[in-house]
């Protein structure tokens, strides 16, 4: 792994790269280490408003909007290639600033967010409208077009992809964009700011604001110059978020929390069912919306696949995620860590049998916490009804494949589900009756940029990915020509 200069990190806005208006600046760390590697500065107010200023100047002077879908398209399948040309480079950044081990960062986190860039330019050109036949005597027609002005708050555990799935559809749009990613994790939306800058994209049209949410991000929320809010994070936070936006009218796109099931029947292949169970609740360190936390598993292959991750859970890898063995890094900070602490102190007392893991690994000073596998807790537990957002998994038996979807469907959240099946028919059965957004058979974690995702019930509503995402960034406008 090479290693580079990080410089401290300034706010983009309007094709310039400046401090604070009040000089207030905030420590990036390195969770592996617990260690300060930079800073960055900390916006206020006046700085959300100058950077909501250089987007609406942006917009209104056509800068972006006012070229072809196939113009920005090509700009932005430039964007794409430059990620790809630097993904060595952008992966370290990545790895470092949130943890993640870096043998994953450079195909799923790098990778997937030059695929969305990629997606996104092609569908840049299919922004068209439609005829529509009517008993009048007139031709009736819509335009599709951009929204304006996007706020973008993006949370710390996907920095890279989950701002890459907000910038891609919106730019493709033809929108302008301010950029507020987590105060934790903010290197990468600074590294793009300058790629996107190299690739084309014309000065105000993309607009950085690094800080706190309750100032930066409560700031961007609230502004008048701002024509929709894309929001990825907790469910609370993004009640409020959607609260101010909808005091203001403003559309929104809500991608929020997830206590995802992984459902296994007793005719799974029980060998891949373990594989797609253990990266569902490990992969990113538990630290993903669309994780799996909570397994349902038929009463006959119960005991079996409990013992089953009883041996194969403590092999998983966990470390420094600039080696290339590991495949657990730490929690991104300090606080993601207790939290996670907090909630297995808390299955202990509420009855829940520790299979194995269950406490913090010693290492380097860095935020790490060993896989745990949780047993024997009641359905109405917190552990097993609450997001813990950690590498822990709460196990719970079955009888019936009612009872699995009713336990499946028992939470407030529906992001995600998976289901393991030899049995076809079931597959389809048990899909279509889930309560979530996406539903996987027999693996965990499929995903593409062309693949629409985003949640039901306290996920949230709007999809991101796909065709559908682009809609979601885009007003209808319809014409009626009179003939007479």
């Amino acid at each position: 792994m090479t290693t580079f200069e990080i410089e401290p990190g300034q706010l983009f806005i309007g094709g310039q790269w400046r401090e604070a208006a009040d000089g207030a600046r905030t420590e990036v760390v390195d969770p592996s280490r617990g260690a300060v590697v930079t800073t960055v500065a900390a916006a206020g107010a006046a700085d959300v408003d100058a950077a909501v200023r250089a987007a609406r100047e942006a917009y209104d002077g056509g800068v972006w909007s006012g070229l072809s879908g196939r113009e920005r398209g090509r700009v932005l399948h430039r964007v794409s290639e430059l990620i790809r040309e630097n993904v060595e480079e952008i992966a370290e950044l990545e790895s470092l600033d949130v943890g993640k081990p870096i043998s994953l960062c450079r195909p799923v986190d790098v990778l997937t967010a030059a695929d969305e860039y990629e997606f996104n330019a092609a569908l840049a050109q299919t922004l068209d409208g439609a005829t529509r036949d009517t008993p009048m005597n007139a031709l009736a027609y819509t335009r599709r077009g951009p929204l304006g002005v996007v706020a973008a708050i993006t949370p710390f555990n996907f920095p890279l992809i989950l701002s890459s799935s907000k910038l891609a559809p919106a730019l493709a749009a033809g929108n302008t964009i301010v950029h507020k990613p987590a105060d934790e994790t903010p290197l990468s939306a600074l590294y793009m700011a300058r790629l996107l800058q190299r690739a084309g994209v014309p000065d105000g049209v993309v607009n950085v604001v690094t800080g706190t949410g309750p100032v930066a991000g409560d700031a961007l929320l609230r502004h008048p110059g701002v024509d929709k809010v894309a929001f990825t994070g907790s469910t609370a936070v993004g009640r409020h978020a959607a609260s101010v936006a909808g005091e203001a009218l403003k559309p929104v796109t809500m991608e929020l929390g997830g206590n995802a099931a992984h459902v296994v029947f007793e005719d799974a292949d029980l060998e891949k069912a373990v594989g797609a169970v253990i990266k569902g609740f490990v992969f990113n360190t538990g630290q993903f919306c669309m994780g799996g936390p909570r397994l349902l598993v038929a009463r006959s292959v119960y005991s079996t696949l409990l013992g089953i991750l009883a041996d194969a859970v403590p092999g998983v890898p966990v470390g420094d995620p600039r080696l290339p063995e590991t495949v657990v890094g730490p929690m991104a900070g300090e606080k993601h860590l207790k939290k996670v602490e907090e909630y297995v102190e808390l299955a202990r007392k509420e009855g829940g049998r520790i299979v194995c893991g269950g406490e913090r690994l010693d290492l380097d000073g860095g935020y790490y916490y060993r896989p745990t596998v949780i047993a024997d807790l009641p359905n109405d537990s917190r552990v097993v009804q609450e997001e813990i957002f950690g590498p822990v998994l709460t196990v719970q038996p079955f009888d019936s494949e009612d009872e699995a979807v009713a336990l499946a469907n028992s939470t407030p959240y529906g992001l995600a589900s998976g289901v393991q099946t030899t049995n076809l028919a079931r597959a389809h059965r048990v899909a279509d009756r889930l309560q979530a957004g996406i539903v996987w058979i027999n693996d965990w974690a499929m995903l593409d940029p062309a693949v629409p995702f985003g949640g039901v019930k306290d996920s949230g509503f709007g999809r991101e990915y796909g065709p559908e995402a682009l809609a979601g960034y885009t007003k209808v406008k319809s014409v009626v020509v009179s003939l007479d």
